[in-house]
């Protein structure tokens, strides 16, 4: 009844309801609107953490000389004659690496295409709630001007690192940065969160209560489902990152001790007794390790539309590929103490995590393998999107490897908290979900804007991206092999590390490279919002219902009545059939077998 009830009230907007400018753009309840402003905020976002990365590379690769670049940025407060700051330094790997985690790839990524593809994938109106939905975004932008406005406090921004261990995060006299950066930081945090679970809750409603007739849970896109345990994951987990930061707000400011216990701040005792920073690792990592597949799962989900699409092949395993969502999903909230197995841990628990952790490469690479599959002797056509799938797949791959490392507690303890550990992400999780991203922007676009984005330059795009992706973090695992930790300002102290110096300059060469790169993608995308060639209703040729609406964007998605699902959304290159796709809402032949 409330399903119809919606339909019958969406309908009727269509045709009555002229929105004025305030109501369009800015508090927009319609999700296609809102998945446009999640996008363009995560791009402004992104293009601030890869200025900080140039900023700290530049260090690390050339420690202690100036550079104009750095002062203009930084001024002469944090890069006096261009030499950055070892305060700011800290500062800068910790917002560069809060911004990737979570304002590009947890809002970014699902708040993007959970709100663009759930309504339209499943054949709903919109979203549950539009009005939850728009408070989802304004929470998130919210949350991002405070992580920016951070930047500019008296001390410089949270300098803890991305994953903010007290003490240092627990004493605001700990370091410039432990001041009132760091307390903005925790606030910024907490509207993410709000921003998260109203978002999460939104899209589980959805899929779960506004699904069109004939869209059973096996006929939906695997897009679909990986966004929706994505949500049902961040639902779970980031409860827990809420109260790790709200214990951590109260050791700051009303002087309690979760998580301190017998300091000496420059020779003064501290009365705090009796917390143990251990515990914020366990409530943090609760959230940071299922944090890696609420960033990771989406764009998985992106790559097997893409890749089925473009393949022209039905996807390969469907179901098995809707276990490993499940089982993944599952997985991840048994995993959090691999990051901890030089915290003291018993050496049991530990050889547990190792167990759990190892399990979960099956889920992945049946993952991996489908895709291998699908492409396998496929009628493939290579566009942008397909590129950064692919090149999805090569990343998991040598991520993945990496992480059999990382998994095992005897090998960890050799490597932990050096480069080898943030090379492991940032291929598995970072590049990975990156190249899911744009891939999703390449694909949906003319969904989005009703226009498409430049071929050539998305070619070039992706080459230059997915070259230097690999130049940079590939030479890294050795720099970590070698013994430099992560998070030093300069290793030019330690002479054991003379050898990784023209490792570094590569790593940094590489780095400016690939992020000019991104000036062609940004250039690309906002000159085919306005000035692109106008697409088509179904440019790809895809199955899936999004590309069954017009291409101008109207109020409650299709005109008429709700389209009626009658088949699973693969059903490419069917023997028998005139064309080599059939989209979800033709019927059945008399005699043809659903998948």
């Amino acid at each position: 009844m409330g399903a119809t009830a919606h339909t019958a009230h969406a309908h009727e907007a269509h045709h009555h309801h002229e929105e004025s400018f305030v109501s369009k753009y800015v508090f927009s309840h319609d999700h296609k609107m809102i998945s446009k402003q999640f996008l363009v905020t995560a791009i402004i976002m992104a293009w601030v953490a890869v200025i900080m990365s140039i900023l700290f590379r530049l260090q690390l690769a050339w420690p202690g000389e100036g550079f104009a670049f750095s002062n203009f940025f930084l001024g002469d407060k944090w890069a006096p004659g261009g030499v950055l700051d070892p305060n700011m330094y800290l500062a800068l790997v910790t917002i560069h690496g809060t911004i990737m985690v979570f304002f590009v790839l947890t809002g970014g990524l699902s708040g993007t295409f959970a709100n663009l593809l759930i309504p339209l994938q499943v054949g709903a109106r919109d979203m549950a709630s539009g009005f939850i939905n728009m408070l989802s975004y304004w929470f998130f932008f919210l949350s991002s001007v405070v992580m920016l406005a951070s930047l500019f406090v008296e001390g410089g921004p949270a300098s803890s690192g991305w994953t903010v261990y007290p003490p240092l995060s627990a004493l605001p006299q700990a370091i410039p940065g432990s001041g009132t950066g760091m307390t903005l930081w925790l606030v910024s945090m907490v509207l993410f969160i709000a921003s998260s679970l109203m978002g999460g809750l939104n899209y589980v409603a959805t899929v779960l209560n506004l699904r069109t007739k004939g869209m059973k849970m096996t006929r939906l896109p695997l897009t679909v489902w990986a966004l929706f345990i994505t949500a049902v994951i961040g639902i779970l987990s980031f409860p827990v990152l809420l109260s790790a930061a709200l214990l951590l707000l109260l050791d700051r400011s009303l002087g309690t001790s979760f998580y301190l216990s017998e300091i000496h701040v420059a020779g003064e005792a501290l009365d705090n007794m009796g917390g143990s920073p251990i515990l914020f690792q366990h409530l943090f990592w609760f959230l940071g390790h299922p944090e890696v597949y609420i960033v990771l799962l989406p764009a998985l989900g992106i790559t097997s539309e893409i890749i089925a699409t473009n393949a022209r092949k039905p996807i390969f395993g469907y179901r098995a590929m809707i276990g490993s969502i499940l089982a993944i999903g599952f997985l991840s909230f048994i995993v959090w103490g691999h990051h901890m197995f030089v915290t003291g841990m018993n050496p049991f628990l530990g050889s547990v995590f190792v167990f759990t952790t190892l399990l979960i490469a099956i889920p992945s690479a049946v993952k991996v393998f489908n895709y291998i599959t699908t492409l396998w002797r496929g009628n493939i056509i290579f566009t942008p999107a397909m590129l950064f799938s692919i090149g999805l797949v090569a990343t998991f791959i040598a991520g993945g490897l990496t992480g059999i490392i990382l998994a095992d507690s005897a090998l960890d303890i050799n490597v932990h908290d050096t480069y080898f550990v943030v090379a492991h992400f940032h291929i598995v999780m970072g590049m990975s979900a990156i190249f899911g991203m744009f891939a999703g922007i390449y694909h949906w676009f003319p969904k989005m804007y009703g226009r498409m984005m430049n071929t050539k330059l998305g070619y070039a795009h992706f080459w230059i991206t997915f070259i230097c992706a690999f130049g940079v973090f590939f030479p890294m695992h050795f720099i970590g092999l070698a013994g430099a930790p992560r998070r030093y300002y300069s290793y030019s102290e330690f002479p054991m590390f003379d050898g990784v110096v023209d490792l570094n300059v590569l790593v940094t060469v590489f780095a400016i490279i690939g992020a000019l790169a991104q000036v062609i993608f940004t250039y690309n995308f906002f000159y085919s919002v306005f000035r692109g060639q106008k697409a088509v209703q179904n440019p790809w040729k895809s199955n899936t219902l999004e590309w069954t609406t017009p291409v101008e964007h109207i109020h409650g998605n299709w005109p008429g009545s709700l389209p009626v699902v009658q088949r699973w959304p693969y059903d490419y290159s069917k023997p028998g059939k005139a064309e080599d796709w059939v989209s979800q809402i033709t019927p059945l032949d008399h005699g043809e077998e659903e998948h």
